[in-house]
This record gives C-alpha cells, sequence and structure tokens, in this order.
C-alpha cells in the first residue's frame, strides 16, 4: 500500500494546484480588470507548466507499476491517474504551456470582439488556437483520428462515429417536432415586459437555494457567458441578466446549480482526487439539464414559479399558469444556444458538432468558418444570421480550445432523459412536490444514485447504475414529443 498512499499524496497536491488553476479562470470571467488579460495569460501559462511537470513526473509510472489496489475505489483511482499520466506525457510541456496562455488571452479576444461584432478581429486568434489544438490532437491521437483524441478528454468512452450515431437517430424527431410545434394553430404566448436587474438576482439566488444550492461553498457572479467553476467545498456559478428577459437569468441559475451541486455532491472522501469531480462532461451536463429542463420547466415547477414572479414583478401579462408554462417553454428559431428551447436546442448542438469536427480534421479552414456557420444555420432553422455575435461569436468555447466539448451537452441531453424517466418512478409524487417548490426528495435521489460516487464508474456505467437500464435516446425524445404536444395542443 506504501506505493498507492504516496501516489495519492503526490495526486493530492495536483488536485489543489489544478483548483487554484481553476480559480483564476473563474476570476478572469468575473472580476478581473480587462487590462490584466496579457499578464493572467503568462500566469495560466506559468500554472500549466507546473502541474505539466506534475502530471508526467516519472515516480508516477514507478507508484503505478507498484500499486495493488485493494477495491473498487482504489481501481478506479488508478484507472483515472493513469489516464492523465498517459495523456500528459504525450503532450509537450512547450505545447501545454502555449495552449494555457494563448487561450487565456483568445478569451478576451473573443469578448471584445463578440461585443463588436467584429469576427475579422478574432479569427487570427481563433486560426492559432485551431493549430495548436490541432498539434495536441495528433500528439494524443498517435496517428488516430484527432477529433476523438479530443473528445475523449470531455467524454472517455465516445467517438465521433459513435456521437453521430445518436445524432441521427435524433434528427429526424426533432425535425418532425420542431416542424409540428411551429405549424400548430395554438401558439404560446411569449412573457414580455420590464424586470430590473437586482430583483432578477434576488430571484436567482431564491432559486439557487431552492435547487439546493450551498451559498457557504458557493457564490453566486455575473459574467458574459455563464459557467460553473470548481468543486470540492468550493463550487462557484455564475448567470447573467437581460432585463427584457427573466427566462435568461432564471434558467442560467439553474443550469449552473445543477453543475454545481454535482461538485458538492460528491463524497467528501474523494475530496482533492481524481474521483472528487464530475466523471464527465455529458453525465456532468446530465445534471444541469435535468435540473434546468425536467425539473425547472415542468408544468408544475412553473406553476410554483409563477405565482414566485408575480409576487415580485406584478402583472406578468399572461392569462394564468398555464400560459405562463407556455411561455416559459415557448419554441422559436432563435439564434442563441444557450437561450434555445428543448426542441431546438439539441440541433444546435449537432451543427456545431458538425463544424469543429470538420475543423479539427482540416476539411474546414477558420477563414471559411463564419460562411459555414451561416449556411448550415439558414438550412437548419430557416433563418438568416443577422449579426456575429448570434452565430459564430457567440459561444466561447472554441475561444479558449475546447473542441470535443459542444456534443457532450447533447449527450447529457440524452441522460437526463434517462435519470428524469428513472427519477419519476423513484419518486410517483414528483409534480406535487414540484407544485410547492419543494425539490429535496427529488435532488436527493440524484445525489445517493449519481452525484456522489463522482468519477468512480465510467460515463455510461455512471447512468446506466443510476438507471437500471443502458442510457439511450428513446426516453429523452418521448419526453420531448410528450410534452410539446401538449403545450403546442397537437
Amino acid at each position: 500500500m506504501s506505493a498507492y498512499k504516496d501516489l495519492l499524496a503526490f495526486q493530492r497536491q495536483t488536485e489543489a494546484l489544478a483548483q487554484v488553476s481553476g480559480r483564476l479562470g473563474w476570476d478572469q470571467e468575473t472580476v478581473m480588470p480587462r487590462g490584466a488579460v496579457e499578464q493572467r495569460g503568462e500566469e495560466m501559462a506559468a500554472m500549466e507548466g507546473v502541474l505539466h511537470a506534475r502530471r508526467t513526473d516519472p515516480r508516477i509510472a514507478e507508484w503505478l507499476a507498484q500499486a495493488d489496489p485493494v477495491d473498487e475505489e482504489a481501481e478506479a483511482q488508478l484507472r483515472l491517474i493513469r489516464r492523465s499520466y498517459e495523456r500528459a506525457t504525450k503532450v509537450p510541456g512547450r505545447l501545454a504551456e502555449e495552449i494555457a496562455r494563448v487561450t487565456s488571452v483568445a478569451q478576451g479576444t473573443w469578448a471584445d470582439a463578440r461585443a463588436k461584432d467584429d469576427v475579422a478581429a478574432f479569427l487570427p486568434t481563433l486560426s492559432q488556437v485551431v493549430r495548436l489544438r490541432r498539434e495536441e490532437a495528433a500528439a494524443l491521437a498517435g496517428g488516430g483520428d484527432l477529433y476523438d483524441a479530443l473528445v475523449n478528454d470531455y467524454e472517455p468512452e465516445a467517438t465521433a462515429d459513435t456521437i453521430g450515431a445518436i445524432f441521427d437517430r435524433m434528427r429526424p424527431r426533432l425535425v418532425a417536432l420542431r416542424e409540428a410545434v411551429m405549424g400548430a394553430e395554438h401558439q404560446p404566448k411569449a412573457l414580455e415586459g420590464h424586470f430590473g436587474a437586482e430583483a432578477q438576482m434576488r430571484l436567482a439566488r431564491d432559486l439557487a437555494k431552492t435547487f439546493g444550492y450551498d451559498f457557504t461553498r458557493g457564490r453566486l457572479d455575473l459574467a458574459v457567458h455563464p459557467f460553473s467553476s470548481g468543486s470540492g467545498n468550493d463550487a462557484r456559478i455564475t448567470t447573467r441578466v437581460v432585463e427584457t428577459d427573466p427566462f435568461n437569468c432564471i434558467y442560467s441559475t439553474i443550469h449552473e446549480v445543477g453543475h454545481a451541486c454535482y461538485e458538492l455532491g460528491i463524497d467528501p472522501d474523494y475530496l482533492l482526487t481524481p474521483l472528487g469531480g464530475g466523471v464527465s462532461m455529458g453525465v456532468h451536463e446530465s445534471q444541469s439539464r435535468i435540473y434546468e429542463n425536467q425539473l425547472g420547466r415542468s408544468r408544475a415547477f412553473t406553476g410554483f414559479l409563477f405565482n414566485e414572479m408575480t409576487e415580485r414583478f406584478g402583472d406578468l401579462g399572461l392569462a394564468d399558469a398555464d400560459a405562463f408554462h407556455g411561455a416559459v417553454n415557448r419554441v422559436s428559431p432563435g439564434f442563441i444556444r444557450t437561450e434555445a428551447d428543448e426542441v431546438h436546442y439539441n440541433l444546435h448542438i449537432m451543427m456545431r458538432f458538425d463544424l469543429e469536427r470538420d475543423l479539427i480534421r482540416g476539411a474546414l479552414d477558420v477563414e471559411d468558418l463564419e460562411e459555414a456557420w451561416n449556411a448550415r444555420f439558414l438550412r437548419d432553422f430557416g433563418v438568416a444570421v443577422d449579426r456575429p455575435s448570434h452565430g459564430l461569436l457567440q459561444d466561447v468555447h472554441w475561444a479558449v480550445g475546447l473542441f470535443g466539448y459542444f456534443p457532450t451537452y447533447a449527450l447529457g441531453n440524452v441522460y437526463a432523459g434517462c435519470l428524469h424517466q428513472s427519477l419519476r418512478e423513484a419518486v410517483p409524487d414528483l409534480d406535487g412536490q414540484l407544485a410547492q417548490g419543494q425539490t429535496a426528495e427529488a435532488l436527493d435521489w440524484l445525489r445517493e444514485n449519481l452525484q456522489r460516487f463522482g468519477g468512480l464508474r465510467g460515463p455510461r456505467d455512471t447512468i446506466r447504475h443510476a438507471c437500471g437500464f443502458e442510457p439511450n435516446e428513446e426516453p429523452l425524445l418521448g419526453y420531448l414529443e410528450a410534452k410539446f404536444r401538449t403545450i403546442y395542443k397537437l
């Protein structure tokens, strides 16, 4: 056991330093002064250099060879450390530091270009990011598929082919549902009006508590692009406010609470070990999406939310709770992924998946990306992109090099559909509880059956263990068809 104990002690320090690096990223997106961008890039590169040196330390190979796992937990710890070590040793330290530096600076470049709707100002930086990630992918792939090598960072066990097969099965039914609801005679009324920023943030904080967020181990701030950061006893979230669209703030907050509660719900014995974080971004997204959609956008919970908003903001201009539920779930081919309804959301992801796969594989050049985006969006959504911040510049992911990340959003929806089906079987009175703003039993089920295990099992095994069946897209598609056919009176 000496080798195993030594390895975990070493790993604990590495995990702690990674948390510090993550905190620098949180600071950059929330409160860092704009003039510090270049310096922060150097700081992030320096941290990545230290982390890369630790992750490639030759002693790790020796400890792994000598360690003798005595139980499932030890086997999982060693599996994850071995995967991290093998990945790190394939990537030169120089490249790891350069990626950290460039993507840190690129984030500021993207934010400025987005604010000015200036694609030309962003493309040189994006070209640099793509070049570096292609180089990294080549080092990781060892002659295999470049895009698969990057997907593995976010969803181990998945490949472009397996993801593409799922998307191919989903797309026809999603398109058919979209066409049916868009052509329906009954069209829910949209929420209109002005909703003050301070009042929205007060509501957001209350809803975060309703969904189990522990403010003694987290905080809620504003960011250009909402995100969750951290784990263990420090899991922070951000949201954004649009004073004409309170749903943006409300559901961004609930979404990020789902991410944070996953991290906060992991067994505390796993703190600062490889098991102490979410097992994959797809599983992570399953938590944020089930919190946001199957729970937060349900008819039961929106009835509770309707009363809350009426008390805080006065007459909402909607007839009743049913009309409010329709407004929350209104289907519209909007430009923005994070604001997309559940019918269109996965189509946004499928488009990004195809474009970024072509970028990494070299089938699409960066200078042609905007044209490709706009053409695909018009074909898939029937609307022409009106400005870059509604198109290519809307997401931060490519600026910070997160190629392979986007498909995990749709996988998370698939996993959430499976979890929702099992949750309803386990909690027969779920709607009655949500109608009262009571989420405790549902959240306890998710914590007990999924969140507490952290990285103990692989992604699909994590979902299979929680649900009792092989994850597949049928529960999600069935849920969407039943929900929106009811709302649109089809």
